[in-house]
């Protein structure tokens, strides 16, 4: 994952709460680089950088989560790193399950892709039992 997007020459990595915090870590000791976590807001509006973490204004941060499928996390990231000043450059993940349906605007690297079915909600049996959906 780190040489996957060491041509983005990020200053820093950025890695949500709480499946990108070890990968994002570890990207970040292999570019000998440090690395920052943004959380969930207590407002439940977002993530943004909390616990001491900043950025310099301009900082250019790489984005390193674990799982991508819906893209939340990642892009509530992205807005974290905005909004502490820093300048998102990439994303990286390990998994891939969008079936490369999300774009975030930016250089993006997976380091593998898995194929998941996805039905709709009138085609779901768990919603047809009245299971709440729950995201994550």
């Amino acid at each position: 994952m780190a040489a996957g997007l060491r041509h983005t020459r990020p200053g820093v990595v950025a890695g949500p709460t709480t499946g990108g915090v070890i990968l994002s870590y570890e990207v970040a000791r292999q570019l000998g680089l440090r690395g920052v976590i943004a959380e969930s807001r207590p407002d439940g509006a977002g993530r943004s950088l909390q616990r001491g973490f900043r950025l310099k204004s301009g900082e250019r941060a790489l984005v390193v989560d674990d799982v991508l499928t819906t893209g939340g996390s990642v892009r509530e990231t992205i807005e974290a790193v905005r909004a502490a000043g820093g300048e998102p450059v990439g994303v990286a993940v390990l998994v891939d399950r969008s079936a490369g349906g999300v774009d975030f605007g930016l250089p993006f690297f997976a380091a593998t892709e898995v194929e998941m079915e996805s039905v709709a909600a009138s085609d779901c049996r768990l919603c047809a039992q009245g299971v709440p959906l729950t995201r994550t």
